[in-house]
């Protein structure tokens, strides 16, 4: 049996990580290849890891037809709904497939004829599409998450290096945090990554903290011009912040006198 393996087939779902690789080896290796390989003529379409373990162990198994495509991308939107049923997709990877899927479809739909636009558009009125992805909200039906998730999940697509994609994959890093983390330069994220959970989850909450500016004080010493304030800052200001100005001007009202005595005091013994 001639089988062919399509690179861009092979390379358009997410690999499996180490640890789920060798879980389906071991599998295959206890119990066989209990499922079909699915090909298209005689490009595999699905089972590649499956394919590559049996190979390597010289484990039988069975393949079967799948002739309903017409083009690459009706196989790859097939691998990407065949991918959303199973149950051990992660959050992250049915979020990227669902994306994927509306990349596709979008991409046909501006390749379209105005003819059979307007034909497509008849017929979506009468028989509207329940798997159509033309917002984040019908991205998220078909990936079964949120409209934030999905927003996360596209920002990560697009600012995240492979190393923090990785993480996601893995676990090591929630959706959420990786998103935070994706808004920092490339070489902020690598490092984060190389520190572990710890350090993305730290660098994740000094990112979401407020910033709040500093305020700056004057020193006691300061000459009383330089102690006043505005009318619209001492009301702005804290309680504890406009009494210690008030005490402040007070004493040095009382400064002010006491010169005032002294001064008026010596000019009375000189004359």
């Amino acid at each position: 049996m001639n089988i062919i393996i399509n690179q861009a087939l092979r390379d358009y779902i997410d690999p499996l990580t180490t640890q789920e690789y060798l879980a389906l080896e071991r599998s295959l290796l206890k119990e066989g290849c209990r499922d079909a390989l699915v090909l298209w003529g005689e490009t595999l379409i699905d089972g590649h890891n499956r394919y590559a373990i049996c190979q390597k162990h010289n484990i039988p198994f069975q393949t079967k037809q799948n002739d309903h495509f017409q083009s690459i991308e009706d196989v790859m939107l097939w691998m990407i709904d065949n991918h959303l049923a199973r149950r051990s997709v992660s959050s992250f990877q049915r979020g990227v497939l669902a994306l994927r899927k509306k990349e596709i479809i979008t991409t046909r739909r501006k390749e379209k004829s105005s003819k059979e636009k307007a034909a497509e558009a008849e017929l979506a009125a009468k028989e509207p599409d329940p798997v159509s992805v033309e917002t984040r909200e019908e991205i998220a039906k078909v990936a079964g998450l949120s409209k934030p998730a999905v927003a996360q999940i596209e920002k990560i697509r697009k600012a995240a290096t492979p190393e923090l994609i990785e993480a996601v994959r893995a676990g090591t890093v929630s959706i959420n945090t990786a998103a935070t983390i994706a808004s920092l330069p490339s070489e902020q994220q690598v490092a984060a990554v190389a520190g572990g959970k710890k350090e993305l989850q730290q660098a994740a909450r000094q990112l979401r903290q407020p910033r709040t500016p500093k305020v700056s004080t004057e020193p006691e010493t300061a000459k009383a011009t330089n102690q006043e304030i505005s009318a619209e800052h001492a009301v702005n200001a804290p309680i504890s912040e406009l009494e210690r100005l008030r005490a402040e001007n007070q004493a040095l009202k009382a400064q002010i006198v006491e010169l005032n005595a002294k001064l008026a005091a010596a000019q009375t013994l000189s004359t």
